[in-house]
């Protein structure tokens, strides 16, 4: 057994220190192999089920290790998480001398320099009393994390104006020149960075580095190692950083800045007419983009009326602003911080609208207000390699959800990575026990108009067996609104609170859902992922469709047209595996704790009816399928009745019996069943129906 596996074993410390501690093979097997990847210098792709604790297993041989180690996240909350609850956990069991520091992107600081302009400035629309409360704060902060100014009546929203004004961003920032920089909080966190034996940062920030560290600015440590968490989101995230956008707020926000510098001197109207410029210009694209909206090709977009004249027009008023503020630069630092954001703005401009870049596509995205320009690459690998070439080590990537129907080809090739080891560990918890899979009967196509009222019928006696406590999980808004629309206006339910996304904040409704202990949440694609529920308050999560991309996503059907230019199958190579990443995390909200119980509701008939049904139950967790109402009853009675005699399942009871895959319970041919159903998917996504065996509703698996 390798010292880190002994550490989280019977006689280690953490069973002596911490008294809910138990030790898991799992845990321990996959903390041998980080140790032994971290002592070698290797790659390492391992997938976690729920409930393995992975972090401690990899946080143990990390900081164990006496090297240098760079720990990225998926978000912020969960950055928050690992940095204030896992990480002191592990290092009073192991008493470790190890410097720690948190790193967030700089908009989670505040600047100082920004505070005492917005103070000055009468033309800034904030509520002065609010202005006055962060400045009273910011003699008080030690971090000066905007997270802190929560306290500040209500929690602040992401856009409200306030953080705009007392923020800062890489295009506004002046660097060493701003009169505040000794006392800056950006600065301060990034030095305890450079300092700490282990970071903690999310994957935006982690890829923000890689692009200063290209131009030679990079402020992570010298990393022995990086680990990344949450690490199935990578592929989608590098295609994103890996390319170029240019929004129309930006284009506002450097005229506003520029706008503020040049009116300082009084004496440059010329400067001013071509800041002006570009807010006209930015503000007819905005008038544009309200009118087109979504995401589209750039093709597409430019036959809106008035899109390719917009286009053109911001692209002359960038050039402009461009060359007049390089010739006022050297009067002010502010104005050389903006000379600066406009040369970057119209190199990118540029490169979003070069089309000789096969190897790249073109498209835009509009939002509430306004939109962005974008050029992304169709395949990340070549540009990801690089990223990995620039913090030379050891590389863990961690998931609970990697493997499709337990192959990692699909991620591995998404990033360059098929010569990494792999290494698949199933989740401790008792799923055959804990939950039930319901695939009902009877529902139509969700090509159907009425599919979604059809959706939320099925969800009325479900909803009320397990007395609420649900998530509804949908692949569109659009779905969202129907849904809840629907239940709402259904009498039975009305004394089940309903919260739906959009209608509050994420964390609010949340908060809200777990609170009220019997409410009903319908949610979209955020809600898919990251969210930890656990306890009674969730008993029953339910899927309106199987997640498969988006059509109208340009990105998605380059990629698509790519690998059917290539010879490959877009289907099998992307789409399922895509879409069965998405199921997973979905399905995963269910069971947190070894005390949970529920049902998970599938309510798309394709995963009964295509053959490819066969291969996303083979990358579930095993548990019993059912397609009878009366028995999700009696399961719910059963398990109620259990909760209150015991008030927890004991997951170590019986989860080392649990063996086998959905595969082999559907087929009855394990490791051969997956195949049959991969090679049978393999022509088409329209491969010809194939009906399940009558054994998956038999309730026994």
């Amino acid at each position: 057994m390798s010292a880190a596996a002994e550490l989280l074993g019977a006689d280690g410390p953490f069973a002596r220190s911490a008294t809910q501690f138990a030790p898991r093979a799992a845990q321990q097997e996959m903390a041998s192999a980080v140790e032994q990847t971290l002592a070698n210098r290797d790659t390492l792709v391992v997938e976690a089920g729920t409930g393995t604790g992975k972090t401690f297993a990899y946080l143990v041989p990390a900081l164990a290790s006496g090297g240098r180690v760079v720990v990225s996240t998926g978000t912020k909350n969960l950055q928050d998480q690992l940095f204030f609850r896992d990480l002191p956990r592990v290092r009073a069991a192991l008493a470790t001398p190890a410097r720690v520091s948190l790193l967030k992107g700089r908009s989670n600081y505040l600047c100082l320099y920004r505070l005492s302009r917005a103070q000055l400035d009468p033309r800034i629309k904030v509520r002065r009393d609010r202005l006055a409360a962060v400045e009273a704060w910011s003699h008080r902060t030690e971090s000066g994390e905007i997270a802190e100014l929560s306290a500040l009546g209500a929690a602040i929203a992401a856009d409200d104006p306030l953080l705009f004004q007392v923020t800062s961003t890489v295009e506004n920032c002046l660097g060493a020149k701003c009169p505040d920089f000794a006392d800056c909080h950006v600065v301060k966190a990034r030095r305890a960075a450079q300092a700490a034996d282990l970071v903690v940062v999310n994957h935006h920030l982690l890829f923000a580095d890689f692009r200063l560290k290209e131009e030679g600015f990079g402020v992570l440590p010298g990393a022995d190692a990086v680990i990344v968490d949450e690490a199935h989101q990578l592929p989608e995230l590098a295609t994103q950083f890996f390319g170029e956008r240019v929004s129309t707020r930006q284009l506002l926000d450097l005229a506003r800045d520029a706008a503020a510098e040049a009116q300082t001197f009084g004496d440059a109207p010329e400067l001013v007419d071509a800041v002006d410029a570009v807010a006209i210009a930015a503000g007819e694209l905005e008038r544009v983009f309200a009118s087109g909206g979504g995401r589209a090709t750039l093709a597409a977009f430019r036959r809106h009326p008035g899109a390719s004249a917009a286009i053109v027009a911001v692209q002359n008023a960038v050039e402009s602003c461009r060359d007049a503020l390089n010739a006022a630069a050297e009067r002010s630092s502010g104005l050389e911080t903006c000379a600066a954001r406009a040369r970057d703005l119209d190199s990118r401009l540029r490169r979003a609208n070069d089309d000789a870049r096969e190897s790249e596509v073109r498209w835009v995205e509009g939002f509430a207000r306004g939109g962005a320009l974008n050029a992304s690459p169709i395949e990340p690998v070549e540009a990801f390699q690089r990223f990995l070439a620039a913090y030379p080590g050891a590389w863990v990537f961690t998931s609970a959800t990697l493997a499709t129907a337990k192959d990692f080809r699909h991620f591995q090739r998404s990033l360059g990575l098929e010569s990494a080891r792999t290494l698949r560990l199933d989740s401790p918890f008792d799923y055959p026990n804990q939950a039930r899979l319901y695939l009902p009967r009877g529902l139509p196509d969700p090509n159907d108009p009425l599919y979604a009222d059809a959706v939320a019928d099925t969800l009325v006696p479900l909803i009320e067996a397990a007395d609420g406590g649900a998530f509804v999980l949908c692949t569109s808004h659009r779905a969202v609104e129907r849904i809840a629309a629907r239940l709402r206006g259904t009498p039975v339910l009305r004394k089940y609170p309903l919260f739906v996304q959009g209608e509050d904040a994420k964390g609010t409704l949340l908060e809200r859902f777990a609170s009220a202990g019997n409410g009903v949440l319908v949610a979209t694609s955020s809600f898919w992922e990251g969210v930890d529920v656990k306890g009674a308050a969730l008993r029953l999560v339910a899927i309106d469709r199987l997640p498969f991309g988006q059509q109208d996503d340009p990105v998605f059907e380059a990629r698509i047209e790519a690998i059917r230019n290539r010879g490959g199958n877009p289907f099998s190579e992307l789409q399922l595996p895509r879409a069965i990443t998405a199921l997973r995390q979905g399905v995963g909200r269910l069971i947190r704790d070894p005390s949970d119980y529920g049902v998970i509701a599938i309510l798309d008939p394709r995963l009964r009816g295509k053959s490819y049904g066969r291969v996303m139950l083979a990358s579930l967790p095993t548990m019993p399928v059912l397609d009878d109402l009366a028995a999700i009853r009696s399961f719910y009675i059963g398990m109620n009745d259990e909760a209150a005699r015991l008030g927890v399942v004991d997951v170590n009871a019986s989860s080392s019996s649990v063996i086998g895959s959905n595969a082999g319970a559907v087929a009855g041919g394990g490791a051969v069943a997956v195949a049959v159903a991969v090679a049978a998917v393999a022509g088409d996504e329209a491969a010809d129906d194939v009906a399940l065996p009558s054994t998956i509703s038999s309730g026994v698996r």
